[in-house]
């Protein structure tokens, strides 16, 4: 179970019959549930969820082994996962999450920036937080065209540009 992909996550229970709430990270959050059966994280739980109905934030959806309020919030925070093979393709310049941590990155010149921690969504557009080269300090690389304008996945390797003011100041 080592190529999985973060879907979603059990929020915790919505009512008191074991019903739970569920985040959808799927470009149509809908699909969580066509990627059934999900996996925790380290692959040793199995969930066939069924989607109820769409609530605020999510959906309401049932686990056939959760059956109370309590077994549904004993499941709060758990993310789930399905297998790569399951999800669709993406095009050339589309990329799931989980494929850019751990990249390296540089800028257009060759110099080793960081390394990609996290892929943030805020609202607007992604964000890579970087791991600066040499330091423990992190740093936000939005995850435009302009910004980024190379990712070799086959290489793992990031070609970045950063716009001014988003790496600090060598001189401070």
């Amino acid at each position: 179970m080592t190529d999985l992909i973060c879907v979603g996550a059990i929020a915790g229970a919505y009512g008191v019959r074991g019903e739970l709430r569920v985040k959808s990270y799927c470009a149509v959050p809908e699909d969580i549930e066509s990627y059934s059966p999900l996996w925790s994280e380290d692959g040793s739980r199995r969930f066939a969820l069924a989607i109820l109905r769409p609530i605020k934030n999510g959906f309401a959806a049932r686990i056939p082994e959760v059956a109370t309020k309590e077994d549904a919030d004993a499941l709060r925070g758990t993310a789930l996962y399905a297998e790569r093979s399951q999800l669709p393709g993406l095009p050339d310049d589309e990329f799931y999450h989980a494929d850019l941590i751990g990249l390296e990155v540089y800028d257009t010149g060759g110099v080793l920036l960081g390394r990609v921690k996290t892929v943030q969504n805020h609202g607007a557009d992604d964000l890579l937080e970087l791991q600066l080269a040499g330091n423990s300090a992190t740093t936000f690389l939005p995850f435009t065209k302009r910004a980024v304008p190379t990712v070799d996945l086959a290489s793992g390797r990031i070609v970045a540009d950063p716009p001014e003011g988003v790496l600090p100041d060598p001189r401070a």
